[in-house]
């Protein structure tokens, strides 16, 4: 067994359902409810959706088995992964990534939980805020964002199964109720039925290639491949235990959380307000949903639980994020989990504040401006947002396709899946060998020619 059992701070999940809640939580996070409602508003509704499942189901998932395959195979941090697997300087460099990806997006994605943890408070206590003045307030959003980062650093500090698996347990199954509970509010809600049509009846019409390319985004964003979190979470993982299972319930939980998060805000949206507020972006979740539950009866303790739920969501990302440098540098700096911990957490606490700083119009972090192969970037979040939470995830998916499908012999890679998943053999065995051989590379690689203008205008960041 290739587990560092002589370290007790590397650790170990303690069970198969505490793998596939910490590993669920990594993927379901800001995406899923803050992100994924918004990008269907933008791309046509249902016809979204209906590509959305596709390519979870055959590009996601794929990478996903790929990814906890590699992690269990060698017990180690993305780097350690492929050093372990025999991978040269070259191959490396995609668990480099990784360890960046996490670490930078853990930096401006706890911005964005920072200010759901502000509006878990307005809401109770029921003060009308205007998003657009919140954002420019350093006062409030810095000490936000730093307050959760903490909360973060202290579940990380717990080690695998004392902190990471025990928190998933309890804010797992606290989401999933929260999300039911309001998606069912929404979808009972007189003038709701325009909102469901809308959101769950495909106009195949509107189908072109930016919608195909958005919803793969989407699903590499969605499913937490090429960030490392998962071949992280893999090396802690038993050898005995079922990686297709386990990794079928990952995709199951995180795309089931997505569609009751359009279900949550598109009925809603469409019986108290109007569609034409589908055009709001990324601050959809925030300017609209406030004045839908406005309108409900109750409706600052509902607008309360929908941004706890929102919090808990980002919190059981922001963990797996933490844990991916802080793995790399007990594997392979040999530092303790405390000294790992406290110093990635500071760190990505004063990384933060430019970020924070970018929503404040005139401010020099706001007014950055980067061509980044064809795209033009503006701000400092936006350009982190490009950098590494879209374009450098979709060059470790590849990366990491090739490096096990092509650098490597793919049947060990196949052998490792199917340590206790005894269905996986014959023609699954084979699907998933074509698909990250094949399929995988050929469609990351249109995604990739797509984000930097091949096929016309770039996309933009998420």
């Amino acid at each position: 067994m290739a587990m560092n059992t002589d370290t007790q701070d590397r650790g170990q999940f303690g069970s198969s359902l505490g793998f596939i809640l910490a590993a669920a939580g990594s993927a379901v996070g800001l995406g899923n409810i803050w992100r994924f409602p918004y990008l269907t508003a933008e791309n046509g509704g249902g016809a979204f959706v209906f590509v959305y499942i596709f390519c979870v189901l055959l590009i996601g998932l794929p990478l996903l088995f790929n990814e906890i395959a590699l992690g269990r195979k060698s017990g180690k941090n993305p780097i350690g992964a492929i050093r372990e697997t025999g991978g040269n300087r070259f191959w490396q460099l995609a668990g480099v990534l990784c360890v960046l990806v996490c670490f930078f997006v853990l930096s401006y994605y706890s911005v964005i939980a920072g200010w759901t943890v502000g509006y878990i408070v307005t809401e109770v206590i029921n003060i009308p805020v205007d998003f657009e003045e919140f954002v420019e307030t350093p006062m409030y959003v810095i000490p936000l964002t730093f307050f959760f980062i903490l909360i973060t650093i202290l579940i990380v500090l717990g080690g695998v199964s004392g902190g990471i698996e025990k928190a998933s347990k309890v804010l797992m199954p606290m989401l999933f109720i929260i999300v039911i509970f309001i998606a069912g509010r929404s979808v009972t809600l007189d003038g709701a039925s325009a909102g469901i049509e809308y959101y769950l009846n495909p106009d195949f019409s509107k189908i072109n290639s930016k919608v195909v390319l958005q919803a793969l985004g989407q699903a590499f964003f969605s499913m937490s491949v090429g960030w490392g979190l998962m071949i992280t979470f893999g090396s802690y993982l038993k050898k005995e235990s079922n990686i297709i299972q386990a990794s079928t319930w990952i995709a199951g939980m995180d795309t089931t959380v997505a569609l009751f998060g359009g279900l949550m805000v598109f009925p809603a949206l469409f019986a108290l307000l109007s569609p034409e507020y589908l055009t709001q972006g990324p601050g959809l979740v925030f300017n609209v949903l406030p004045k839908v539950f406005d309108q409900m009866p109750g409706g600052n303790l509902i607008g309360g639980l929908f941004f706890i739920l929102l919090m808990v969501a980002a919190l059981t990302s922001t963990i797996s994020m933490l844990e991916v440098p802080v793995a790399y540098l007990i594997d392979d700096r040999k530092w303790n989990r405390k000294r790992a911990t406290w110093t990635v957490g500071i760190a990505a606490m004063v990384l933060s504040v430019p970020s924070a700083l970018s929503s404040i119009e005139g401010n020099v972090f706001a007014d950055l401006r980067l061509n980044f192969l064809g795209n033009p970037l503006i701000g400092f979040f936006g350009i982190m947002d490009f950098i590494f939470g879209t374009f450098a995830v979709i060059v470790i998916c590849l990366m990491l396709a090739l490096y096990t499908g092509w650098a490597k012999k793919i049947t060990d890679f196949a052998d490792e899946l199917a340590l206790g998943s005894p269905k996986f053999k014959g023609t699954f065995r084979s699907a998933w060998i074509f698909f990250i051989k094949w399929v995988c590379p050929i469609v990351i690689g249109l995604v990739i020619l797509d984000l930097v203008g091949v096929f016309g205008t770039p996309q933009q960041g998420h």
